[in-house]
């Protein structure tokens, strides 16, 4: 992982991307806040971040903090006045700088629980998947583009468990229950999980290449 100019490795990297697209911009400050708070000993209560009482006070609220926790600490590279708010981090593998200065921060990381709500057995009877939507109380979806995140590293068995074992594939689903209990290796499917065979059965030509 990267590291800052003091030797304390980056916990998380963020993409920028995330930041307009989701509209928390208060991401940022509460970020930069956070660093402050942290090197002053200091605990922040404030409310939304809005710019009603002065224009851009928000940012000059945040700055003299970190220009504060810059002078405290004698640690220039909190604030430096080419690009306040951000600092230049190094690489973790080769030791050199980045090109561009970084936001850093210590923000709040609050695990989302409805990740958890979202895991039911459920099936449809027609497909034998799990339901999607939270309205049927449905499982969480694993869709194209997390698929081809997963091809991306190669992971070819997590892959066969998400579209046999745990989605459609009811022989499968029968025999990894009985491996989990009696203890044994996971046998790998050897016919079409159950989407597959529904659509042999409505179109029907279809067979004859699954079988080849």
């Amino acid at each position: 992982m990267p590291y800052l100019q003091d030797g304390r490795p980056v916990d998380m990297v963020f993409n920028p991307l995330g930041v307009p697209s989701r509209m928390n911009v208060g991401q940022i400050f509460e970020s930069s806040l956070g660093l402050a708070g942290d090197l002053l000993d200091r605990h922040y209560r404030i409310a939304p971040f809005d710019e009603r009482y002065e224009q851009e006070a928000s940012r000059k609220l945040v700055f003299s903090e970190l220009y504060e926790a810059s002078k405290q600490t004698a640690n220039p590279w909190i604030f430096e006045p080419e690009s306040p708010g951000k600092s230049r981090i190094f690489d973790g593998r080769t030791g050199d700088p980045f090109e561009q200065p970084v936001i850093i921060g210590k923000p709040y990381i609050l695990k989302l629980i409805h990740q958890v709500d979202k895991i039911h057995g459920r099936y449809s009877r027609l497909t034998q998947q799990p339901l999607k939507g939270r309205a049927k109380k449905g499982g969480q979806r694993v869709g194209e583009m997390e698929v081809w995140a997963l091809e991306g590293f190669g992971v070819a068995y997590i892959l066969q468990e998400m579209l046999t074992y745990k989605s459609d594939h009811i022989r499968a689903r029968q025999e990894v229950l009985g491996t989990i209990i009696f203890g044994g290796r996971i046998p790998t499917p050897e016919d079409a999980p159950e989407s597959r065979q529904l659509n042999c059965r409505q179109t029907g030509f279809s067979c004859l290449l699954s079988q080849v």
